[in-house]
């Protein structure tokens, strides 16, 4: 039985430190006070252990991080490999865009999982197998492989379940969601738009604009899109 992240050092002491164990602790750690809070120290003190010991298993933070990306993208890829959805001819569509809103699904319990997929450069055996099976899907669907390529280019990161945010809530130093008083007259548009707009469901919110109707918003639009041009080339 798994111990708990609040057990007693002692007793978490007796489990062996193995590097499976190192990686879901770390998960955990993030899931509950995100990504930042993730530090070699603090990961040792969840553990019970020493911190020098971690090296034994991991070889540094960066070794942490690709290792918990791997679990995500590994926890992603099981859970879709599960579902039964037909694809051939045009229910392709379905089938895919089933496939990506599971990905979500599995991300929103990770929320700090997006930002890592963008900013770490190596693609692990899971997410490739992950795409391998969604060309699959198209592939069934009549797809040729060039459109299948093109097909990849247009879902981006939305082939993974998140969106990029259209602007980068740090570029300002402010929350992203909001136009500076000061900027206001300047930018009629955007202050009426997000005046406008409210995403007030952050259990469906990957970044500050990236809400499940938005997302499935663009997801429906290149998924259309590409049924126009299914068996057209």
């Amino acid at each position: 039985m798994p111990v708990s992240a609040h057990a007693e050092p002692e007793a978490r002491y007796r489990i062996p430190l193995s590097r499976d164990r190192v990686l879901r602790a770390a998960v955990r750690l993030a899931d509950e006070h995100g990504v930042e809070a993730l530090t070699m120290r603090r990961l040792a003190e969840d553990l019970g252990a020493e911190a020098m010991s971690l090296y034994h298993h991991v070889a540094n933070k960066g070794d942490v991080l690709d290792g918990i990306l791997d679990l995500v993208a590994t926890e992603i890829h099981e859970t879709v490999e599960a579902l039964d959805t037909p694809a051939a001819g045009a229910a392709w569509k379905q089938a895919v865009r089933r496939r990506i809103l599971t990905a979500r699904e599995v991300l929103l319990r990770h929320p700090w999982a997006p930002a890592l997929f963008q900013t770490r450069s190596a693609a692990g055996p899971a997410v490739i197998r992950y795409y391998d099976g969604l060309l699959g899907l198209m592939r069934q669907g009549g797809f040729s492989y060039d459109l299948g390529h093109h097909a990849l280019h247009a879902l981006g990161s939305r082939a993974l379940g998140f969106a990029q945010e259209l602007f980068d809530p740090a570029a300002g130093g402010g929350s992203g969601a909001e136009v500076p008083p000061e900027m206001a007259e300047q930018l009629p548009h955007l202050t009426g738009m997000i005046a406008e707009i409210a995403h007030d469901d952050p259990d469906s919110t990957l970044g500050w604009c990236d809400d499940q109707a938005e997302f499935e918003f663009g997801l429906d639009l290149i998924l259309d899109g590409l049924d126009r041009l299914r068996g057209s080339r």
